[in-house]
């Protein structure tokens, strides 16, 4: 392990796709709660829901029952919109993602321009940092977005490892090298880096070995592999994985 590294590698689990199966009959199962409760009893570090304007999956309600669930913290995703942070406000989860939020996509696709977005990002930074959320930015790997991220006081950024997970042969090494590049930028400029989107069994390892990652949110794919293994098993797995690789 390098001596870099942070002690332990981080996982946490987002739970968003429980709810996605839940809303597409309606009712109330699965349940994200249960998923939460099993995350927290496998070791897991953290969750991490995503409320969608369109409420496509997480609901408004399921915040506050995951929160009393488990003692875990709370990762909440979020669009910078006046909604979300009056919702961020109410709640006060751990911590606060700011992702860009397009209703129209599947999933969050590519990472916030918080270059291009300075002048609207930077009072709701401040906002939810004076309410003690710690504040992260979801931003593709590149220095202008690293260099924003520390105009506007953030304490975390999470890299978006999309183009990474889906390069293959030499475009995916070049991925990689980006990914550990604003990395060691952010954790230089005293910014806390975290990575995340389409990490898989096959893909997570040499993500997971980049030594100033602190932590990795993983969701979509392990809410699919619980279909078949259980979400615990799923996760047990990821994490050897992620440990094997420090």
């Amino acid at each position: 392990m390098s001596r870099h590294a942070p002690a332990r590698l981080r996982l946490g689990v987002n739970i968003d796709h429980v709810a996605t199966i839940r809303n597409a009959r309606g009712g109330e199962h699965p349940d994200p709660v249960r998923a939460a409760e099993i995350v927290a009893q496998v070791g897991g570090d953290g969750i991490t829901a995503h409320l969608r304007e369109d409420r496509r999956h997480i609901r408004d309600e399921d915040i506050a029952r995951i929160q009393a669930a488990t003692s875990l913290p709370l990762n909440f995703e979020m669009a910078a919109t006046e909604e979300m942070v009056a919702f961020a406000l109410r709640h006060k989860p751990h911590a606060a993602c700011i992702v860009p939020e397009r209703r129209e996509e599947r999933t969050t696709e590519g990472g916030l321009d918080a270059a291009g977005q300075h002048n609207r990002l930077a009072p709701i930074v401040t906002r939810l940092a004076d309410a003690g959320i710690r504040v992260s930015l979801f931003i593709a790997p590149e220095p202008r977005q690293i260099e924003a991220a520390m105009k506007l006081g953030a304490p975390v950024v999470e890299l978006h490892t999309g183009e990474y997970a889906h390069a293959e042969g030499e475009a995916r090494a070049v991925e990689l090298r980006r990914i550990a590049d604003m990395a060691a930028l952010a954790a230089k400029n005293g910014i806390e880096p975290h990575a995340g989107h389409g990490l898989t069994y096959d893909n997570v390892s040499a993500i997971a070995a980049i030594p100033q990652l602190a932590e990795l949110n993983i969701g979509h794919y392990l809410i699919g592999e619980a279909i078949f293994t259980g979400l615990a098993s799923a996760v047990l797995k990821m994490r050897e994985l992620m440990d094997a690789a420090r």
